[in-house]
Formats: structure tokens, C-alpha cells, sequence
């Protein structure tokens, strides 16, 4: 009877519990209902109506041999240890949080065996390792094998059996696989180590293995490493120091190449004018060896001859020239006696060409004994008239067509020494009186281009030169779209943000950048933290705001209505009620927590929960 009595008792007390449940506040006992916890029966956790002691792991409630109400984990889950939130939330068991595989029970093999979960593919190399020996628990890829545990050669294992071997198309070669390959990889081959190579040079270098003959090469019926190294074909080597004879008694056309057919007459003593090494480029061209005068060869065709600027001359090359060069052309100008135009009169030798400068005759005075050009300078002193009668872009350089307009002589700004400087001393010139020349006419004045204003020249440039100019925003009356419209000055460019403000509203008149901006509309929340870019609201790149949420603008659910959570805003207890985006539109408000739903008895108070200033909304 006794029995009978108490388990009534304790029946009554879960009845009387779970009438009361509606109003506990489970968050007091220090464990979050959240999730699918949150619509679980109190009588799964906590079983006949015992609230001391309920467990707090997952695997208490959800193991197989749990006596709880949890769902229990299923018969085919792989081993594991019994902590469930390493991969699972309180939300769903389907959803993973993540997979931590330390918690994992067994070998890999016994969930990545094609079944479970992923095993080895079919292109997997044949191998008995288990998983992690060489795969990491983060990814299949960067799998590494650490070959320096191997004892043996790589053939031992890259045999095609084991491990992938020699291709059908390797070259013939011992097994030492490292001579050539390194252990992270077949391709590229480190090098070709030539001692490991069985056969002859030929046997890979055909053309067709590996690159053979080129069809440039000398005929020859040698083996590669006859002259090649195994180190690189350039760099062949014959040795010529093992000739005994002259180079002609191989180089005869039979034996080896001998003179082609346009070749110079010379003797035979190759050595004179080429290297062993090659034909070309000769060393030197050995005159003495050369057969016959000079304009046997220097005729145009076999050799260079006279150019068709070469003076008029009978004579033979060496009575000017020496074998070393065609410069440096020498004529002994030391035993005239007589001045310059004693000689280069027009007749005994060359004199002033019709469009030469009215000058003396003292040749000597601009110009040098060894070439009429270039002119060593220009002697003034000698020349014969005014500036402007050889200066009239005919004779001699003239006005350019940007020289500004002027009746001066040349030598009114410019010295005989140089176009520039040129000097012209604004000193004398009045301030603020500039226009007066600088008008495009007498001088040079405002391009079309030209910002628009009545200020005098020298406001902005000064007598130096038009640019840097500097430019003073405070004497500016308007606004600045008056100048900066793209016409007169810099406007805004095709990617500026659509706005009708002035530019002074985000821009200084210094510089267009740092931008700087304060939002003055009523309507404007305040400064978001993380300094927002100005898309992230103006999406349009205008003005216009594009709200995500059109019906809750101006307010915070405007921009944010997709990122509020239900279950987190509570609006009272009984019945369980939450509160809508709409009433919360206002994310910066109060959302207290009520006992009922006659909102008489404030439970939690809740107020500026969340600023526009804070990080995020958690």
C-alpha cells in the first residue's frame, strides 16, 4: 500500500510539473534549451520527475544503452566517442556543425572503405597503408609519402607492379630511379644522369626518343660524345691543337668546308683572319694575306666601296686610308700654308655650297680640318648681316610657329650661344597688367581650355613660366560645379557617385581625395562600426538608398528584416510568443520579455539591446 502511495505521489508531481513548465525559466538552471532541446519533453531528460542530477552530456540522453527519452544513436553510426556535439548541434543530427576525427574509434578503413564514406578510387595506387599514413584528416590532397624511410632503391618499389614503373617510352636506363627523378615527383626529371643510360649516344638521341642530328649539323659519322658532352650540346668541342698542318689541308672543300665561292682572294692561311671556334665573325681581315690592290675587293660588290658621298677622287683606298678602318681618314691639313679657302675654293677642292651661310671665308673659325660636319660652332663674329637673314627658317632654324608674335630681332632675347634662355625681364612690366601682352596676339594668352575668369595672368602664374600655377579657392564667388563641370575644369568622371551636391560637400580644395562626408538626414541611423563602403547602403551608386526591406524604412529592419531570428526575441511566456520583425523594426528599442500575454509583468527587461555601433547583432 505503502508502494501504491508513493508512486502516486510521484505521478502527480510530473503532472503538476509539466503543468508548471510553461513558466520555469530553464535558463536558471545554467543549461540552454535551444534548438530541438527547446520542444523537448521535460519527462525525456528528466524521467520520473527527478530534476537532481539530469545529465548534461549528449551521450547520456542519446547513447544506445541510454534508459532516457533522447533519440538514440542509430546502430549503423560509425564508432565514435560518445561526444556528439564534436560534430552535431542541438538543432538537427543531419545538419553537421563539422567532422572532428579525433573522436573517431577504429582504423580509417572502417569508415572509408566505399561504403561509409569515401574510399580509394580506382586510380588509387596499389597500396595495404591505412589512410593516415599518408592522408591527413583536413584532405584527401597534399597526400605525402616520406620516402626517406624507404632502405631500399626505387626500383624495389617502382617496379609497375608495387608502385607505377618505367613508361613503354623511358629510355634505356639502369633502376637507379633517383639518378634522374626526385621522390616528390616523376616530371620534371631533376637531370639526365648519362652514366645510368645503357647504349650508345645514338640509341636515345635518333630524333625520335630524344633530339638528334639537327639538319644543320657537319656530316659526320662520329658519336655524339665525340665532341658533345652529356652536359649540354652547345659548347662542342675540336680540338685544333692537334693539327699538325695548315687549316687549308682539311678545310680544302673535300676534307672540311673550305672557301665559299664569294670568298675574297687570299692565301690560304685560314688562321689569319678566323678562330678555330667558328668562320664567323672573323677575328680580323689580314690584309697581307689579300691578293691584288685594294678596289679588287673595295668595289661595291665583293667589298665595301666608295659610298656615294665619298669625295671625288682618283685615288687608291691606302693613300687615305689604312687597313684598320674606313674612319679616321687621315690628310695632313699641317703643310698648308695658305688658309681654308685657298683650297676649298669650289675648284681645288670643295668650297661653300650655294645654301652655306653669308660669312668670311675662314673656314677654320666653325669648322674642322678633319670634316665639314659636324660644325664645331657657329662664329658669329663671322657672319655677315642680321640675325633674320640667316634665321629665316630657310637658311638657318627661323621663328617656330609657337614663337609668340613679334617684330624683334633675334638678338633682342636671344645671345649667339643658345635659343634658350631666352631672357625678357617682366620686372618692368606693371602687376596685374599682364593681358595687355598676354593676349594672343602680341604674346600668348588663355587657351581654349583656359578655366573662365577676368583675373590677371599673374593671379595664378608667374613671370617664370605658365606652369606649376597655383590657384586660390577663396577668391571663388559660385559654386564649384560652376568650374568643375568637365568643360571649364575637371568634372566629376563617368563612375562619380550620382549626387546633385556640391563638390564641396565630400571634397577640400586642396585635393579631391581623402572623400569626406557626414550624413545629416534625419533618417540616418548613425555611423555603422566597420566603416561601411558607401555601396553598401547606395547600392545604385547614387543618392538613393535601395532598401532590402522597402516596408520597414527608415528603420534598422529596413536593411536587416532578413537577419532577424524569432527564437531569439521572446515576447512572453504563456503562451510561448515571439515578436515579429515589424514590432522589433526598431532594432535599437525595447523587446522585454512578459510573463503572458497580458503584458502586465515584465519578466526580462531588454532595452537598446543592439546598436549601430556594435560589431553584430550577437
Amino acid at each position: 500500500m505503502l508502494a501504491v502511495t508513493l508512486l502516486f505521489s510521484l505521478l502527480m508531481s510530473a503532472t503538476t510539473y509539466a503543468r508548471n513548465t510553461s513558466s520555469f525559466d530553464h535558463l536558471s538552471t545554467g543549461f540552454t534549451l535551444d534548438g530541438a532541446h527547446d520542444s523537448a519533453d521535460c519527462e525525456s531528460c528528466h524521467a520520473r520527475g527527478i530534476f537532481k542530477g539530469t545529465p548534461r552530456r549528449c551521450a547520456s540522453c542519446h547513447a544506445i544503452t541510454s534508459r532516457l527519452g533522447g533519440e538514440r544513436m542509430p546502430p549503423n553510426h560509425i564508432k565514435t566517442s560518445s561526444s556528439c556535439e564534436d560534430c552535431h548541434s542541438t538543432f538537427s543530427w543531419k545538419q553537421l556543425t563539422g567532422f572532428d576525427h579525433d573522436s573517431v574509434v577504429g582504423s580509417c578503413a572502417s569508415c572509408h572503405n566505399g561504403r561509409v564514406s569515401t574510399g580509394k578510387t580506382a586510380s588509387h595506387i596499389s597500396s595495404g597503408n591505412n589512410c593516415d599514413d599518408c592522408h591527413t584528416t583536413m584532405s584527401w590532397q597534399g597526400a605525402r609519402f616520406d620516402h626517406s624511410q624507404v632502405s631500399a632503391n626505387c626500383a624495389s618499389c617502382h617496379n609497375g607492379s608495387t608502385a607505377g614503373g618505367k613508361g613503354q617510352r623511358h629510355i634505356l636506363s639502369g633502376n637507379q630511379c633517383e639518378d634522374c627523378h626526385r621522390t616528390t615527383a616523376w616530371t620534371p626529371v631533376t637531370r639526365v644522369d648519362h652514366a645510368s643510360v645503357t647504349g650508345s649516344c645514338s640509341s636515345c638521341h635518333n630524333g625520335s626518343i630524344a633530339m638528334g642530328k639537327s639538319p644543320r649539323h657537319i656530316s659526320s659519322s662520329n658519336s655524339c660524345d665525340d665532341c658533345h658532352s652529356t652536359n649540354s650540346w652547345s659548347g662542342a668541342v675540336f680540338d685544333h691543337n692537334s693539327v699538325t698542318g695548315s687549316c687549308a689541308n682539311c678545310h680544302n672543300g673535300s676534307t672540311a668546308t673550305g672557301k665559299n665561292p664569294t670568298h675574297i682572294r687570299t692565301s690560304m692561311l685560314c688562321e689569319d683572319c678566323h678562330r678555330s671556334t667558328g668562320w664567323s665573325p672573323v677575328t680580323r681581315v689580314d690584309h697581307a694575306d689579300v691578293v691584288g690592290t685594294c678596289f679588287s675587293c673595295h668595289n661595291g660588290s665583293i667589298a665595301t666601296g666608295k659610298s656615294s658621298k665619298h669625295i671625288n677622287s682618283g685615288n687608291s683606298c691606302d693613300d687615305c686610308h689604312s687597313t684598320n678602318s674606313w674612319s679616321g681618314a687621315v690628310f695632313d691639313h699641317k703643310s698648308v700654308t695658305g688658309s681654308c679657302a685657298s683650297c676649298h675654293n669650289g675648284s681645288t677642292a670643295t668650297g661653300k655650297n650655294p645654301t652655306h651661310i653669308q660669312t668670311s671665308s675662314l673656314c677654320e673659325d666653325c669648322h674642322r680640318n678633319t670634316g665639314w660636319t659636324p660644325v664645331i660652332r657657329v662664329d658669329h663674329a663671322d657672319v655677315i648681316g642680321t640675325c633674320a637673314s640667316c634665321h629665316n627658317g630657310s637658311t638657318a632654324r627661323g621663328k617656330t610657329s609657337n614663337h609668340i608674335s613679334s617684330g624683334n630681332t633675334c638678338d633682342d632675347c636671344h645671345t649667339t650661344n643658345g635659343w634658350t634662355p631666352a631672357v625678357f625681364d617682366h620686372n618692368s612690366v606693371a602687376p596685374g597688367s599682364c593681358s595687355r601682352c598676354h593676349n594672343g596676339s602680341t604674346a600668348t594668352g588663355k587657351p581654349a581650355t583656359h578655366v573662365q575668369t577676368t583675373a590677371q595672368c599673374d593671379t595664378c602664374h608667374s613671370t617664370r613660366a605658365w606652369t606649376p600655377a597655383s590657384f586660390d579657392h577663396n577668391n571663388v564667388t559660385g559654386s564649384c560645379s560652376s568650374c568643375h563641370n568637365g568643360s571649364v575644369a575637371k568634372g566629376k568622371p563617368g563612375n562619380h557617385f550620382v549626387t546633385n551636391l556640391q563638390c564641396d560637400s565630400c571634397h577640400n580644395n586642396s585635393r579631391w581625395t581623402p572623400i569626406v562626408f557626414r550624413h545629416s538626414s534625419g533618417g540616418y541611423p548613425g555611423d555603422h562600426r566597420g566603416n561601411l563602403d558607401c555601396r553598401a547602403c547606395h547600392k545604385s551608386n547614387s543618392q538613393t538608398v535601395t532598401w532590402r526591406a522597402p516596408s520597414y524604412k527608415p528603420d534598422c529592419a529596413g536593411c536587416h528584416a532578413n537577419q532577424y531570428k524569432p527564437d531569439k526575441h521572446k515576447k512572453y511566456e504563456s503562451p510561448k510568443t515571439f515578436y515579429t520583425v515589424g514590432e522589433l523594426r526598431d532594432c535599437s528599442g525595447s523587446c522585454h520579455t512578459y510573463t503572458n500575454s497580458s503584458r502586465t509583468t515584465i519578466k526580462k527587461r531588454r532595452n537598446n539591446e543592439h546598436r549601430v555601433t556594435d560589431g553584430s547583432f550577437d
